[in-house]
Formats: structure tokens, sequence, C-alpha cells
């Protein structure tokens, strides 16, 4: 594999980053929003992000995308491939991260909780100074574990003509009949960027163990 094959290969890896970062970034905001009102006390609202988050965990990540793509475009919403993913995985990280932090926001003590209602903080002040900064530190290895998830996830997105790693690595197959070679290459490449994260990870699930003990 010459030089040429081994850039467009780190093009590809651009967009994967690209895309992870941006379904990572935009999940988080609309996760948060899930996980608060999974919270919230409201029967209906507590409903309604329940089934959210029970579609998009019950069903396939390629299936999600498909729908996005080609399924929007049948009722004329014709989006462009990157637009589609984006808001594809976006919405597939927003049900995830938003039943992560449901459960950490849950796992704060309720002493805390119960404590800063006696304080008569209003929710929007109890939840911004007492519970999510603990929630936070909670659920950061099972953040991050998602992470790594929604990085390799981003694989699937060649299968609706987006040119991420994995697709450069077809392409790249493709042209030079050497498959093993390349997609070697590209499982390092996806080692190399998951590995170091999933170790920050456990990391960070070790140090909370042995803080709560």
């Amino acid at each position: 594999m010459g030089k040429a094959e081994f850039l467009f290969l780190l093009k590809g890896l651009q967009w994967t980053i690209a895309l992870s970062a941006v379904a990572f970034v935009c999940g988080t905001f609309t996760g948060l929003g899930v996980a608060l009102m999974r919270t919230s006390g409201f029967r209906l609202l507590e409903r309604a992000t329940a089934g959210y988050i029970a579609l998009f965990q019950g069903t396939p990540l390629l299936m999600q995308l498909f729908v996005v793509y080609y399924g929007l475009a049948l009722y004329g919403l014709k989006l462009d491939a990157w637009v589609a993913i984006a808001i594809g995985f976006t919405l597939h990280a927003s049900a995830y991260l938003g039943e992560i932090w449901r459960g950490a926001i849950e796992a704060v003590p309720r002493g805390q909780v119960e404590a800063a209602r006696a304080l008569s903080l209003g929710y929007v002040s109890r939840m911004k100074d007492v519970i999510l900064p603990q929630a936070l530190r909670i659920s950061l290895p099972a953040t991050i574990g998602f992470l790594v998830q929604l990085i390799k996830g981003t694989s699937l997105a060649a299968f609706v003509g987006f040119t991420e790693l994995s697709r450069a690595g077809s392409m790249v197959s493709n042209q030079i009949f050497k498959p093993l070679l390349v997609f070697g290459i590209v499982g390092v490449i996806y080692f190399i960027i998951c590995w170091p994260l999933s170790l920050y990870g456990a990391r960070l699930e070790r140090q909370f163990a042995a803080a709560t003990r």
C-alpha cells in the first residue's frame, strides 16, 4: 500500500472523528434533556422519554440510519449523507446517554437531594449545584465506554454511502486487492483511538469504586 492510499485512509479517519465528535456533543445536550425529563416526576414526560429510549435501544443502529437517510427521502426530505448520518447518530447517542445519566442522577445519595430541598433550593439550582455535578462523576466511566462504542459504530455509516474510515478501507482494498493488509491497518487505527479511552474509563471506574468504599 502506497502513500496515496494511506493518506486516503487518514482522510476517512478525519470523517470518523468528526462524525463521532458531532454525535457525542449533540447527543450530550439532547441526552441531558432526556435524562432530566426521565427524572422530572411528571408521568407523561417520563413515559414519553422511556418510550424514546426503548425505541433506540431496541432497534439496530443500522436500521435507524436507513430510516433517517432513506425513509425521510420518501417523504420529500432528501438530506445530504453527512447531515442524515449526523442526525441518526445524534438520536442514537441521546437515547443511550440519556439512560446512562438517568441512572447516574438516581444514584446520587437521597440525603443530598433532601438536604438541597431543606435549603429551599429550586429545581434548577438543585440540579445545577448539587445533583448534576455528582451524577457527572458517577456516569463518567459508562459515558466513556459509550463513546468507544460510538466511535466503532460509525463504521455503519458506510452502508449509506458515507466515506468514513471503514468505507475508505474498503475502497482502498478494492483498488490494490490486499484486504488483509488494508483492514489490518484500519483495525490498528481503531485500536489506537479506542484502547486509551477504554483504559481511561476503567481507571475512572476503579477510582470511583475505591472512593465509595
